[in-house]
């Protein structure tokens, strides 16, 4: 991506690395298992090598994906996601949930493999060891880094 936000805002920076069209549906197809070029881009009907190729390269920058050349001649990759690309699940997750919940038509919805009946999202305070509902942003501060 070209165009960068330059906010002090963690969403605008992540939006930076993950914002750009086709980057996020990437991330999809190596959470589902797929793995090599030329089955992303099949998977990804629409997306020029070129495109492909530009996200891969930037992802692998960025510590998302890592890439194992499996062939010499011609060379041909295969791309995994790192522990911060597997983190993108619960992102993903969460814009599944919200289109599901808003848009039509609905292609998927997020289950409970255990009852197949459908999730919701809940953040879990660890600290006091309970799932809250209401939160807020507040900035970070140097000093309560240090603590």
């Amino acid at each position: 991506m070209n165009k960068k936000y330059n906010l002090p805002c963690n969403i605008a920076n992540t939006l930076d690395l993950i914002g750009d069209r086709w980057t996020l549906l990437i991330i999809r197809e190596l959470l589902n298992g797929t793995s090599k070029f030329n089955e992303i881009k099949t998977s990804l009907s629409g997306i020029a090598p070129n495109i492909l190729s530009d996200r891969l390269q930037m992802l692998e920058q960025e510590g998302i994906v890592s890439s194992k050349l499996y062939r010499k001649h011609p060379p041909r990759y295969e791309y995994e996601l790192t522990r911060k690309g597997k983190d993108l699940r619960h992102v993903l997750n969460a814009l599944a949930i919200w289109g599901n919940r808003h848009l039509e038509p609905k292609y998927m919805k997020l289950v409970h493999t255990d009852c197949n009946h459908e999730v919701k999202i809940h953040y879990y305070c660890p600290n006091c060891d309970t799932t809250v509902k209401e939160v807020e942003y507040v900035p970070n501060s140097p000093r309560a880094a240090n603590t």
